[in-house]
């Protein structure tokens, strides 16, 4: 999956998790993105079989786009947690970098890093 993708699968899962339904339009207010951007997207998402839209427009992720958007949101929750603590930077500059880094980086490496913050998480 593209790293676009992704990132619009990992919108409508937080999105899901904080308001209990997600439509098209919440995800172009989220992302900042224009409205037949995220139409397209949501277009190929659904053609992929990691969305379901409903009839009412909400969005609905499959067991595979609930798989892999968790997959991400891990991915991106520990790599911020692992920059805050080993470079020291403050969560906003975490969450930035950690939403670039979480695509492009090798399940070995992830792997390690989900180690180390598992294991200092109290330090």
């Amino acid at each position: 999956m593209h790293e676009s993708g992704e990132d619009y699968i990992e919108t409508i899962y937080l999105l899901k998790k904080r308001n209990g339904s997600v439509r098209s339009i919440d995800v172009a207010n989220e992302l900042n993105f224009s409205r037949p951007s995220v139409s397209r997207a949501v277009g190929i998402l659904k053609d992929n079989g990691l969305i379901t839209v409903e009839d009412d427009g909400e969005l609905i992720l499959t067991e595979e786009g609930l798989k892999t958007a968790k997959h991400v949101y891990e991915k991106h929750t520990n790599l911020t947690k692992f920059l805050m603590m080993t470079a020291g930077v403050n969560e906003t500059i975490a969450e930035t970098d950690a939403c670039r880094i979480e695509h492009i980086i090798s399940p070995e490496t992830f792997k390690g890093i989900k180690k180390y913050v598992k294991e200092n998480k109290d330090n």
